[in-house]
């Protein structure tokens, strides 16, 4: 069988893999000097935003598109296809590219000293951003791993870039770490899944695996049979489970497939690596960290709960809600002690991944809108704090709370964006995106008959308050002497990134449809 390629469907991974490639080459034979890595810079942001245009265009036009398909007359009447262009692959893909934007003008200044190799640098952060674009269209397992994978691994690397930073080599070593971990459990799962239902699609897992009146799934013989007379294939060949076991084969892959993506994306209690990899690593790896990775994160994980898993919400949906419990808890709790302005996101970011999990946990049916809805303002407004603390970091290497002391009388531009920003992430007008996305959760929770969740939710809310409004007051306490950002002017790339994630913001706070609209 050939299978016959839809180019117009992944147009925006192969722009961003042309590009990988191009930046290589192009770092192989220019000089070494602040010339070239403008121009692997442009390059770069050039094919990020070429990616982005294709999306839009595809979002415009709203056909679903799809390729990589098993021809129904070889699938018993059911096409499946491993990679889809829908309303949430154009959704995380926008998001995942906005915010690659913002991260590519951060990289700008932070290789402009010259001791990072900006031709590696840009090659593996268009890897992840490939990865991040291609894991929303994934349909199956295999493609799905693939992508996430690639997703993962060059951040090792760009974690790392600082070589003579030992910070910098702990954080990359833990990441490391955490992910082979993650990986392989998530691996051992997704053999569960393959082993119960003989697919890799997801769509032909979620048909295989029909509920019974109990919220588990009938018994493995019968869910074969029914393969075997979808597909004709023998029940023999596709071969019957071990005697003595027992449907809780699935209830043991599933809780092993939500482990693994509880990693990703820094959920309870799978958080523990997120504080000292985001402060070791470079600020704009920490943001791609806190947006791209974690939305690709989120983007498998709703893809295979509901999809695959999606008649075994019973099952699943209890283990998300207690997670995302703990998670909102754990994250704001950790994020009232911090100090240093990194270690601060990266906790709020581990309490946002509890928001974005909450919806999922009472499985209704516009569950998934409302945590992709809370995903896509949560990247405008973290991204745009991410860059102004990457301009601080410039002139004040430590980066703590204390460095931002009077910061709105040396730098009123960044302070006052930065503020926009910190008072959108605690949800207080006029951040009203903030505001917004946490209403869609909280309304999608009651609905869906979480009413401990939603108090739980409430109470964090509360919480979060304390170190948003904290650290917006330091912003305008006056200070006696002049601070760091008094000697050195701001860097044209950085301000550019702040102007993005203020725009976004905005928008969302004056047009939350925009948002609301696409994902509902």
């Amino acid at each position: 069988m050939i299978q016959s390629i839809d180019y117009a469907a992944i147009a925006p991974p192969l722009i961003l893999a042309l590009m990988a490639g191009a930046v290589l080459l192009l770092d192989a034979f220019l000089p070494r000097g602040p010339r070239t890595r403008s121009t692997l810079g442009m390059f770069t942001l050039a094919g990020v935003l070429g990616a982005l245009a294709v999306v839009v265009a595809q979002a415009v036009r709203g056909e679903r598109l799809q390729t990589f398909c098993v021809p129904a007359n070889l699938a018993g009447g059911r096409t499946s296809c491993s990679f889809v262009v829908d309303d949430l692959t154009l959704v995380f893909g926008a998001v995942v590219l906005a915010a690659g934007v913002v991260v590519v003008l951060l990289s700008a200044a932070q290789l402009a000293d010259g001791t990072i190799p900006a031709g590696e640098w840009y090659f593996l952060l268009l890897c992840t951003l490939t990865g991040a674009v291609t894991l929303p269209a994934s349909r199956d397992l295999i493609m799905l791993v693939v992508a996430l994978e690639l997703v993962s691994l060059p951040v090792f690397a760009l974690t790392a870039f600082k070589r003579y930073d030992p910070r910098g080599s702990e954080a990359a070593l833990k990441l490391f770490l955490v992910s082979v971990i993650s990986t392989a459990i998530m691996l051992f799962g997704v053999s569960l899944l393959y082993g119960l239902t003989g697919s890799v699609h997801l769509d032909r897992i979620g048909a295989a695996l029909p509920m019974s009146a109990s919220g588990f799934p009938r018994r493995y013989a019968e869910a074969t049979a029914a393969i075997g007379a979808q597909t004709g294939t023998p029940a023999d060949v596709l071969g019957q489970l071990p005697p003595g076991v027992t449907p809780g084969v699935l209830a043991v892959a599933v809780v092993l497939v939500l482990a693994g993506f509880a990693f990703k994306v820094a959920a309870v209690p799978f958080h523990f690596w997120a504080g000292d990899v985001y402060q070791g690593a470079p600020v704009p790896v920490a943001a791609l960290l806190s947006v791209i990775s974690k939305a690709a994160g989120f983007a498998g994980l709703i893809l295979v709960l509901t999809i695959a898993l999606k008649g075994q919400g019973g099952l699943w949906g209890p283990l998300v809600a207690v997670l995302a419990a703990l998670t909102m808890t754990v994250g704001n709790l950790l994020a009232l002690r911090q100090r240093h302005a990194v270690r601060l996101l990266a906790w709020s970011s581990v309490a946002q991944s509890g928001y974005i999990l909450a919806p999922l946990g009472v499985a209704g049916k516009s569950a998934a809108s409302a945590s992709i809805a809370y995903l896509a303002i949560y990247a405008a407004m973290n991204i745009g704090a991410f860059a102004v603390v990457m301009l601080v970091s410039r002139t004040a290497p430590r980066n703590e709370l204390d460095d931002y002391r009077g910061l709105a009388f040396r730098a009123p531009v960044p302070a006052l964006a930065l503020a926009f920003f910190l008072i959108c992430l605690a949800g207080l007008p006029p951040g009203l995106a903030g505001l917004f996305a946490k209403v869609v959760v909280f309304r999608e929770i009651v609905q869906g008959g979480g009413g401990w969740l939603a108090v739980v939710m409430a109470v964090n809310t509360v919480i979060g308050l304390y170190y948003y409004i904290t650290w917006t007051a330091r912003l305008f306490a006056p200070v006696p002497e002049a601070g760091p950002l008094a000697a050195r002017a701001p860097s044209r790339a950085v301000t550019i990134a702040i102007a993005l994630g203020l725009v976004a913001s905005v928008a969302f706070s004056v047009a939350p449809q925009l948002v609301l609209s696409a994902v509902g």
